[in-house]
This record gives C-alpha cells, sequence and structure tokens, in this order.
C-alpha cells in the first residue's frame, strides 16, 4: 500500500463510487427496495445495461405500499365508470323511446 500515490487512491474510491452511484442515489431517494437495487447493481452493474437498468430503476419513484389494495381500488373504480356509462346509455334510451337499450 506504500508504493501506491494518492492519485490511484483518489482514482479507485472515484470509480467504486461511480459503479455504486445507482444504489448510493436509491439511498438518497429513500427507496423502499434499496437493498435489491444494491445488489442489482453489485451483480449486473459490470454491464453497462445492468449499471444503466439499476441507475433508471433507482430513479424512479416508489411504488406504493400496497399495490393489491392500489389495483383493487383501480379496477373497482373503472368498473364502477363502465356501469355508470352504460346506466346512463340506458336511460337515454328510455328517454328517446327505445325500449331495447343500447346497442352492442
Amino acid at each position: 500500500m506504500a508504493n501506491h500515490s494518492v492519485f490511484d487512491i483518489v482514482v479507485l474510491v472515484a470509480t467504486v463510487v461511480l459503479y455504486f452511484l445507482p444504489a448510493l442515489i436509491a439511498d438518497r431517494r429513500r427507496r423502499h427496495d434499496l437493498l435489491t437495487i444494491a445488489l442489482f447493481n453489485a451483480v449486473l452493474g459490470w454491464s453497462i445495461v445492468g449499471w444503466l437498468a439499476a441507475l433508471y430503476w433507482s430513479i424512479q419513484p416508489n411504488p406504493p405500499k400496497d399495490l393489491a389494495k392500489e389495483t383493487r381500488d383501480r379496477q373497482r373504480r373503472l368498473g364502477m365508470g363502465g356501469f355508470s356509462r352504460m346506466l346512463s346509455d340506458r336511460i337515454a334510451a328510455r328517454g328517446s323511446g327505445d325500449r331495447k337499450g343500447p346497442s352492442r
């Protein structure tokens, strides 16, 4: 270690920081899946595609805490929207005197 210059040590530290930049960004953004991003970065970061994927992943917003509940709520809203639309069509058809309802 005595033979290494200060420049070599600075270059080594800069290289390690650059390599783990996606994990550091995920940590600063308080990602819930920080460990997964860091492991992905450590294992696949040597390839440019793996490093870019980890970087992209680290800058994305946190996913919802309860993704299943969010999905159910979204489906319920979409289902209610479709039901409301069909009901409005049926009311409009009744108002115009058409007893068959909307055509499909």
